[in-house]
């Protein structure tokens, strides 16, 4: 077969008018980049607001592995599934990274005959939003420090500067930098750092926005530094939050694309999962709950990231109900959960995949835990055996879920046509009662023990004095009704990114915590976990190039 990039570049894609005819979105509410990609305006957004909602469907996986699990291809397959069923269906993607791109993951499109296009811009600069989100977030730097250097009026403490730059690339070496230096016409010198752009607040506020005055009152609420006597700096202090709202009236428009199969996706926003909130843009789901019957989304990561900040941040925040959940596992992972080399796992071993099944139960779980039926997606990979497909079912089952084997990769909407039907009769069962895990009333400390307890399984939560101190600090400051956002590795249930399974009896190092005033919610940084990733040792990048036609190899 294909490679994916060479699937995509094949496809037939129709002028994006086409795809917006699909669901009544008007000529005059695009805003064309290109002939197949658009933003959608946001004053015809808003005329949709008396439109009665459709079914939020969220898709969801095990922890990753190296052995692959297809969480945003079997997002797309499905949304062709319910197409070809008969059902008005679209979904709502995030947009990917730089930093993946070039460095460990590749591209973040889809794969095989499941994936949105066109794949290279997706992949690539795209519509430009991250680069006004990066923009939005370093001239509001450049204001902090212009504002210290002509005489600091507001009574900046240079020793308590919040704010960090940030960068879509993955650059270790700017994690912990010192800036000003060169004498005194360069300002002060003082220690600083960078994050990777999706960890960035702005992206956050702009995937939770509902419009630009809600877009312009988050970022001047960002909290940029802190007085000697510890109260907070604002960015509206800076009086920033107009200049910034300005670089991101384009970037907060949803972008409408299309799958391999023609049919309508938004692609809008990108924060990391497992160092942010993980979900694609708010405006982007409400608004596609307007257009579409079923809108299929995907949570980054595992359920324990992804799923648990979808329903406990941006559900909360947004008002969302989700009607139904799809939880990916592939035998493959299974395996590899189960104590199987990757390099073995062509073999059959059904004693594996019931021992890594422990991984998929444990999501299983949780996912109930909300309230929402799911419904289990066995991603096929050729070299599965009946044999352990079977032994996914079964476990399933004992569980009271259905598990459907999926085969969108190799074979399209046809592969997803059955688990579309399955996720219909669970959408309109009326079975689901959705709830998030903790009450906004809770302390900060104890929601993130809730989560911890609940969710990773965890027997406590580590934090020093410090940390706790300043939680409850938030707390007398008006914060503490806020929700939290754990930031922790994505390969595991713990801290510890080589404990696979469904591990217990650990605990949760809470090393810092970051208050998003902005954006909503509080960051506790769990481990050894880096809002700066770093690249391996042979990085995506070494393997993308032009080809002698001016053709992108090596993207994915």
């Amino acid at each position: 077969m294909a490679s994916d990039i060479e699937i995509a570049r094949a496809a037939n894609m129709k002028p994006i008018q086409e795809i917006a005819e699909k669901l009544s979105i008007p000529d005059d509410a695009l805003i064309p980049y290109g002939k197949t990609k658009a933003k959608v305006s946001g004053d015809f957004l808003k005329s949709l607001s008396s439109k009665e909602n459709g079914k939020l469907i969220l898709v969801t996986a095990i922890n990753p592995t190296p052995a692959g699990e297809g969480k945003t291809t079997t997002t797309v397959g499905l949304g062709d599934g319910l197409n070809r069923i008969g059902k008005n269906a679209m979904i709502c993607l995030r947009e990917p990274s730089l930093g993946p791109c070039f460095g460990m993951k590749g591209g973040a499109a889809g794969g095989g005959k499941a994936q949105v296009v066109p794949m290279e811009d997706i992949n690539l600069h795209f519509t430009g939003d991250f680069h006004a989100i990066t923009s939005a977030h370093n001239l509001l730097s450049a204001l902090i420090e212009n504002h210290i250097y002509w005489g600091n009026e507001l009574g900046i403490d240079q020793r308590r500067v919040a704010w960090r730059r940030v960068l879509d690339m993955n650059d270790r070496a700017l994690r912990s930098i010192v800036c000003s230096l060169g004498g005194v016409a360069n300002g002060f010198p003082r220690e600083g750092g960078f994050d990777i752009t999706v960890a960035s607040e702005i992206m956050a506020i702009l995937c939770l926005a509902t419009d630009l005055d809600d877009l312009q009152r988050r970022l001047g609420d960002i909290i940029v530094a802190y007085r000697r006597d510890r109260t907070p700096v604002y960015a509206r202090d800076l009086d920033a939050d107009g200049a910034m709202t300005v670089l991101l009236k384009e970037a907060i428009q949803p972008n409408l694309v299309q799958t391999l199969e023609n049919n309508p996706a938004f692609i809008h926003g990108g924060p990391f999962a497992n160092i942010a909130h993980g979900c694609n843009s708010v405006m982007a789901t409400q608004s596609a709950l307007k257009l579409a019957d079923y809108v299929v989304t995907e949570a980054g990561f595992g359920a324990d990231l992804g799923a648990e900040k979808f329903f406990n941040i941006k559900c909360r925040k947004a008002g969302l109900s989700p009607d139904a959940v799809v939880i990916v596992a592939t035998v493959r992972a299974l395996k590899m959960n189960g104590g199987v080399a990757k390099d073995d796992l062509g073999q059959e071993n059904v004693d594996a995949v019931k021992q890594g099944c422990a991984n998929l139960g444990r999501h299983i779980e949780n996912v109930k835990q909300f309230g929402v039926p799911a419904v289990v997606a066995i991603n096929h990979f050729t070299a599965d055996t009946d044999a352990e497909v079977q032994a996914v079912k079964d476990y399933c089952a004992e569980l009271g879920v259905e598990a459907v084997l999926a085969s969108h990769w190799a074979k399209g909407s046809e592969g997803t046509a059955e688990l579309a039907e399955k996720v219909v009769a669970l959408a309109e069962s009326s079975a689901a009662q959705f709830a998030p895990l903790y009450d906004d009333n809770l302390s900060l400390f104890e929601k993130i023990e809730t989560i911890a307890k609940r969710i990773y399984r965890a027997d406590e939560v580590l934090a020093d004095k410090s940390v706790r101190d300043q939680l409850k600090r938030w707390e007398a400051d008006g914060y503490g009704n806020l929700p939290v956002c754990m930031a922790k590795t994505q390969y595991s249930f713990t801290t510890d990114p080589a404990m696979r399974g469904a591990p217990t009896g650990h605990g949760v190092p809470v090393r810092e915590v970051r208050l998003s005033a902005g954006a909503g919610f509080i960051v506790a940084i769990c481990g050894e976990i880096m809002t700066m990733p770093g690249l391996p040792r042979v990085p995506s990048a070494n393997h993308i190039k032009l080809d002698d036609n001016g053709q992108i190899e090596g993207l994915f």
